[in-house]
């Protein structure tokens, strides 16, 4: 049994407390360990390139002082996982790479909710560095902020712009695209009739996989 370290890279405990009670169902599929932290020094959201930036060295820092059998990057950009990877021996998942890996399992086109219009251009370009965009529906924002993720409504919201996914650019998977709705999974797919990833739950199932299959990095 390991020690899987969910990284939330900024500083919203609310957001780290969703998380943490979204992973329900990954605890009950696994034996590993599964904590969560929040990086105090980090901005309230990650809402730009800038904040993308800004909280790398604190995601190595964490890295460096919890030691754990695997870490998850918690935020839907994948801040500093090409820097984690190379800072440790033990597997580090992105959210977003193990949500994008999972919805292309799942159906032929998956559309993404994302928290806000700014957010669209950064996740295409992470797509097309992935060679995933081929595979993109679309990507819509559902114009919210720290306190409409916790707050009531939010899965009106949510589905109303995952219809428009499903019906306007013809998605077959829905990918929430921030770690923060990962309680609403199960409402939303209800309504919507599609297959709905949690990047959050898709990175910590990934991670644990990758410790029972013993799967390490190796050295280039």
């Amino acid at each position: 049994m390991g020690e899987i370290l969910v990284i939330n890279p900024n500083s919203s405990v609310a957001m780290t407390t969703s998380m943490d009670a979204c992973l329900g169902i990954v605890r009950t599929a696994t034996q590993h360990r599964i904590a969560c932290s929040t990086l105090s020094r980090s901005p309230a959201l990650i809402s730009s390139d800038a904040h993308v930036a800004q909280v790398i060295p604190n995601i190595l820092d964490e890295i460096a002082q919890r030691p754990a059998d695997a870490y998850v990057v918690a935020c839907f950009s994948d801040p500093g996982l090409t820097e984690a990877r190379a800072a440790t021996g033990k597997p580090v998942v992105g959210i977003a790479e193990a949500a994008y890996l999972t919805a292309l399992s799942l159906g032929r086109r998956f559309g993404v909710v994302s928290l806000g219009p700014s957010s669209i251009a950064r996740h295409f370009r992470y797509l097309r560095a992935l060679q995933f965009d081929a595979r993109l529906a679309g990507d819509r924002s559902i114009d919210a902020n720290l306190d409409h993720l916790v707050g009531q409504g939010i899965v009106d919201t949510v589905v109303r712009v995952g219809r428009k996914l499903r019906d306007q650019d013809g998605a077959d998977v829905i990918i929430l695209g921030c770690a923060g709705l990962g309680l609403h999974r199960e409402a939303v797919e209800a309504e919507l009739g599609l297959a709905v990833v949690d990047p959050v739950q898709a990175g910590v199932a990934m991670a644990a996989t990758m410790l029972d299959l013993r799967l390490t990095p190796k050295a280039a």
